[in-house]
């Protein structure tokens, strides 16, 4: 099998899961090669896997035509069974490449097809995706396969790192800053939570926003910026508690890598976490947008350690049966050999 990756993204959850896929699919014998843009963080971690060529895409330059002529000799060199383009911008780039199934894997809800023109089967990571696609009036293939992570425990950072008492009540958020990621509410929440320290790992266009409201809330001393990690998990070890605060979260690696990293839970009903998460069995669930119920949350889980553990071993145990990694790339290859018998 021999896979071409499309992927002009930056730095976020869904580069985390294409790293992931990239080397499991690499472990599981299939040749890939990916174009990807300039100077990736994360290009390091899939240098083994797949050969990388890297190029940028703008829909209005001359770059755009130099690189379609370049895609050009890559596919009349590697014959690949199956192109796969990731979100938006690299769907708009899809080949029109008759020799192979051509996958767009969808992030997010769609506003509408008209980046799709030469794709064959869209990737939804939920089925409320598909559902969407389908009221748009799509009429091709359709998939709904989820995400899975890699994490693991690993050995926490020391606290110290993070000038944050050993003892302290960690609370943990991660992903980019935008503000539909609710930091601005986890914020707020923690303020009312006596003795909770926040680590907020990432980075994006709201952290001035952010740092700036953690200084009029006189939150200095409670609330940490690690700015943006590769490899994240050990801060997530090092913390008590994660929290995922999105209004809107279709399904990002960050719905498992808390469960993954070992750890509790909390989550608003967001659309992803609403149908990969179950309140009080493997999850705490809040409604989007309450601050107030954020803040009880957190307050239930320092307060009962037990719980906690609970918490976890629920986490464990739905990744284990719903979104284990052999689940997940059992079904990209089951899609793969059937667009692949079909030529």
């Amino acid at each position: 099998m021999k896979v071409m990756h499309i992927h002009f993204g930056k730095e976020g959850g869904a580069e985390r899961f294409f790293v992931n896929l990239v080397n499991a699919l690499h472990d599981r014998g299939v040749e890939q090669r990916v174009l990807i843009r300039p100077d990736r963080s994360w290009r390091k971690d899939i240098e083994g896997s797949a050969t990388i060529y890297e190029g940028v895409f703008r829909r209005i330059s001359l770059s755009r035509f130099l690189l379609q002529w370049r895609m050009r000799r890559i596919l009349r060199d590697f014959r690949p069974d199956v192109i796969m383009a990731w979100q938006l911008r690299a769907s708009r780039f899809m080949p029109a490449y008759k020799d192979a199934l051509r996958i767009s894997r969808l992030g997010d809800y769609p506003e509408h097809l008209g980046y799709y023109t030469n794709v064959e089967t869209l990737v939804c990571i939920t089925p409320d995706m598909a559902a969407r696609v389908r009221e748009l009036g799509w009429k091709r293939g359709i998939e709904v396969i989820a995400n899975f992570t890699r994490a693991l425990p690993v050995a926490p950072i020391a606290r110290k790192e993070m000038r944050t008492p050993a003892d302290a009540f960690v609370v943990v958020g991660m992903g980019r800053f935008v503000k539909r990621k609710g930091f601005d509410g986890l914020i707020r929440a923690v303020k009312k939570v006596d003795g909770a320290h926040l680590w907020l790992v990432g980075d994006g266009p709201e952290r001035e926003r952010l740092e700036a409201l953690t200084d009029e809330l006189g939150l200095r001393d409670r609330v940490r910026f690690a700015g943006w990690q590769t490899n994240a998990y050990g801060y997530l070890a090092a913390g008590d508690v994660f929290v995922i605060n999105s209004s809107h979260e279709p399904l990002g690696n960050v719905c498992f890598e808390g469960w993954g990293a070992g750890k509790a839970t909390i989550s608003s009903r967001a659309e992803g976490p609403s149908w990969v998460m179950t309140d009080e069995v493997d999850a705490l669930m809040v409604d989007r947008g309450d601050d107030e119920g954020l803040a009880n949350a957190i307050r239930r889980l320092r307060d009962d350690p037990e719980f906690r553990e609970r918490l976890s071993a629920g986490g464990r145990e739905t990744l284990r049966t719903r979104f284990s990694e052999q689940a997940i790339t059992d079904a990209y290859l089951e899609l793969f050999s059937r667009g692949a018998a079909q030529r």
